[in-house]
């Protein structure tokens, strides 16, 4: 199976690891990844900002750039929400039914739950906004997070609760997403995890920030990096 590596902004800019944690993850299940050099930003920002007429050049960019593969994976449930819910606003409908989130991709198309992951740490989960709401993913991660050899999930109080962060609302409300993020950091210390997990980096950078100022042993990672450790390569 062949597949197109959607790696968003923020991954590709600040988290570039995570790119790379997903190429090793799927072409470890025997997936050939493929990363089209012509993608760019898919738009959300512009678009959740107002601005639909600088948007539409990126939403016909991207789907161009992806021209071509059966299977988009990116991950990121925001731009994969943004390409499934709007992008047909725009008249690209080819697009959104060929993209899915990283563990979307792995439970409904390669079928597979345990991932031959290794990762001996206590770990809970935050379901971000999009992935929740916007693609329903509901325990997919969570079934791969509890498969992972020497992984303990522990529960995240108020898990279903936006962590504050929002794309620009963090910009233009940054007094309100600052104390939902401060809400989020204080439940999941609560759990008395090593690791907090998501799918989403826009929305662990967030946290991960929190986390830092208030000097909290809990470090932010995202799913796929977990996903990606083994015994012979852990990530820590």
């Amino acid at each position: 199976m062949r597949v197109a590596l959607f790696v968003t902004c923020v991954n590709d800019a600040v988290y570039p690891a995570t790119g790379i944690a997903t190429v090793r993850l799927l072409e470890r299940l025997g997936v050939e990844v493929d990363f089209p050099a012509a993608q760019t930003c898919c738009g959300q920002p512009q678009f959740n900002t107002g601005y639909r007429r600088e948007t539409e050049p990126l939403v016909r960019r991207t789907t161009r750039a992806f021209e071509g593969y059966e299977y988009v994976v990116t991950p990121s449930g925001s731009c994969a929400a943004m390409v499934r819910e709007h992008y047909p606003k725009f008249g690209e409908t080819a697009l959104p039914s060929r993209t899915y989130e990283l563990t979307e991709f792995l439970s409904d198309v390669l079928g597979v739950t345990d991932v031959g992951a290794y990762f001996p740490h206590t770990v809970t989960y935050h379901p971000s906004c999009h992935g929740l709401r916007a693609l329903g993913l509901g325990e997919r991660p969570l079934k791969l997070l509890g498969a992972v050899k020497g992984l303990e999930l522990r529960e995240l109080p108020g898990a279903e609760e936006c962590c504050g962060f929002g794309g620009t609302f963090a910009v233009k409300n940054a007094e309100v997403s600052a104390a939902m993020g401060q809400d989020k950091v204080r439940n999941a210390a609560s759990t008395g995890a090593d690791v907090l997990c998501g799918a989403d980096n826009s929305c662990l950078m967030h946290i991960g920030g929190i986390l830092r100022r208030q000097d909290e042993p809990l470090r932010a990672l995202h799913i796929a990096d977990i996903l990606a450790s083994t015994e012979e390569e852990p990530l820590l």
